[in-house]
């Protein structure tokens, strides 16, 4: 529920509270399907479509998309509902990664993902194509040639 400790001058969630929510839930998602312990890697999108009010309860859900060797791309989506009005709105979607650790904060393998449906098969495809060119724009940036996780 959004309360008034989380909200800003005009009544609306502060980006930052729900942006910490998600990284908690995407955390969340990740580590249990990892096995162990997950820390994020990077926010990929965070795209605030309309705002949730004081009173609103907020409901995140997040899935793993995409897993590559050692990582996991995690799409939350939030919405809000009014509790009186039962007007619900995507407030908030969210593409974060997430890197798999062992005990020494290593890098450690992620099972593969098991995809079942044409759908499932079309946002993998779409989130790897994503991460190809994030990760190239990383490369172009730190001018590094580092290979993906």
């Amino acid at each position: 529920m959004v309360l008034l400790s989380h909200t800003n001058s005009i009544g609306t969630i502060f980006g930052g509270v729900l942006m910490s929510w998600i990284d908690i839930v995407a955390a969340i998602c990740a580590q249990r399907y990892a096995g162990r312990i997950a820390v994020t890697a990077s926010v990929d999108a965070l795209n605030f479509l309309s705002p949730a009010r004081v009173g609103d309860t907020v409901t995140l859900r997040a899935q793993v998309v995409y897993t590559g060797k050692t990582s996991m791309m995690i799409s939350v989506d939030v919405d809000a509902e009014n509790p009186l009005k039962r007007d619900k709105r995507r407030c908030v979607t969210a593409l974060l990664t997430f890197v798999a650790v062992d005990e020494k904060m290593k890098p450690t393998l992620v099972p593969p993902l098991t995809l079942t449906t044409d759908e499932e098969k079309q946002v993998f495809d779409w989130a790897s194509e994503r991460r190809r060119i994030l990760l190239d724009q990383m490369r172009k940036r730190s001018g590094s040639p580092r290979k993906p996780a």
